[in-house]
């Protein structure tokens, strides 16, 4: 697959060397701010890549961005963007470091008092700096969404926010990058991406028939390749079938006309905000604990979800969800993510605090029906305890 796929005005460059193009994407007299994280990507090739691209385009470095980026770090970036008058952010990273430049971009050009308001009240993105990304780790599916979460460390919240204006002009997704990746991110990658698919797709029926295979179609994908992938890294197939499926969960697709339920994410990001737990593990540990509790009102979709994905065949609706759960948790499981608050030295008192941080900030009566309140919301944690 070394084609050029446009969607939602993204342009991928999807296959091995496709680094090699990006100078052709950026505009020659632009001064390129390249954002990273930690520095991987200077121990595993990329980094000489990314420079021998760019080739005679003026860039600067901002290094450093965290697994959960953060607002802090991002405010930093923005110095850096107003002494050398940068007017283009390319992303060299995974979900975090693409999040961290959306945010970025947004923050730069707001014209308020605080950006931070772009996520905590929900302000209007009417204006971003272009964003160009290189990814090196399938997950998130930021790079072809308008999507970013950012935290603050000051007030131990991680929010997120939307906005067509930060959407990245192009992503490269060259598989060879997973050959360098530890098995724990490839793990978390795997589960990520399918929860992400699990989100727009366990809720109730709308008979959106294309919309359901297309979604089963990506979870299969995943539940295929992902054990493939953790076998064996230098696997080009499985790599490219892994990233263009984790690209796919969220780049807006399969969610056209169908009702969604962001509450594991929503949950989940509480887990982050006080204990620091990496994003999919914390959705591995909610996911189940929704479809139990809510199992009534998602019974049709879990049903369908059990039969399609996992050939499960039980005529009995509760055994037939239990079953479907099951699944669900052994295959995160084997996917190196344990399924359990207890599992990451969490006190059973954080699910108090997680109801009242949720209760305070209004998010409550969530899901796709808006049923799921803070009753519902202590019930998922207790049965993920």
């Amino acid at each position: 697959m070394n084609n050029f796929i446009f969607y939602n005005h993204t342009k991928i460059l999807f296959g091995k060397g496709q680094i090699a193009s990006i100078g052709d994407e950026i505009p020659d007299d632009a001064k390129v701010l390249l954002i990273y994280g930690g520095g991987s990507i200077k121990t595993n090739g990329i980094y000489d890549q990314v420079v021998d691209a760019l080739g005679e385009i003026e860039y600067y470095e901002f290094s450093g961005i965290e697994p959960n980026p953060t607002y802090e770090k991002c405010m930093k970036a923005i110095d850096v963007i107003e002494e050398y008058d940068i007017d283009y952010l390319l992303a060299v990273g995974g979900g975090s470091v693409v999040d961290a430049a959306k945010f970025i971009a947004a923050a730069y050009c707001y014209q308020g008092i605080d950006p931070w308001d772009i996520l905590a009240h929900n302000e209007e993105v009417t204006e971003a700096l272009p964003i160009g990304v290189v990814l090196t780790l399938p997950a998130t599916g930021t790079e072809m969404n308008g999507n970013s979460v950012i935290s603050r460390l000051e007030y131990k919240e991680k929010l997120a926010f939307g906005s067509q204006e930060v959407l990245p002009q192009f992503s490269v997704l060259d598989p060879q990058v997973v050959e360098s990746l530890p098995k724990k991110q490839i793990g978390n990658g795997v589960v990520d991406a399918f929860i992400h698919v699990i989100e727009q797709y366990l809720t109730y029926p709308v008979n959106a028939k294309l919309q359901d295979r297309m979604a089963e179609s990506i979870m299969l994908t995943l539940i295929e390749e992902g054990p493939k992938v953790m076998k064996d890294q230098t696997n080009y197939d499985a790599c490219a079938n892994f990233m263009w499926a984790s690209t796919m969960a969220l780049n807006g697709l399969i969610k056209s006309g169908v009702p969604e339920d962001w509450t594991t994410h929503m949950i989940g990001h509480e887990i982050t905000a006080l204990h620091g737990v990496d994003h999919a593990r914390t959705l591995a540990i909610v996911l189940p604990g929704v479809m139990n509790v809510m199992r009534e009102p998602k019974k049709l979709k879990i049903i369908q979800y059990g039969q399609r994905v996992w050939g499960i065949d039980e005529k009995d609706e509760n055994k037939a969800i239990d079953l479907a759960i099951k699944k669900t948790v052994e295959f995160f499981e084997s996917m190196g993510l344990p399924t359990h608050l207890r599992d990451y030295k969490i006190p059973i008192t954080t699910i108090d605090e997680i109801v009242e941080r949720m209760e305070e900030r209004g998010d409550v009566n969530i899901g796709e029906n808006k049923l799921i309140g803070i009753i519902e919301i202590k019930k998922i944690l207790e049965d993920r305890f």
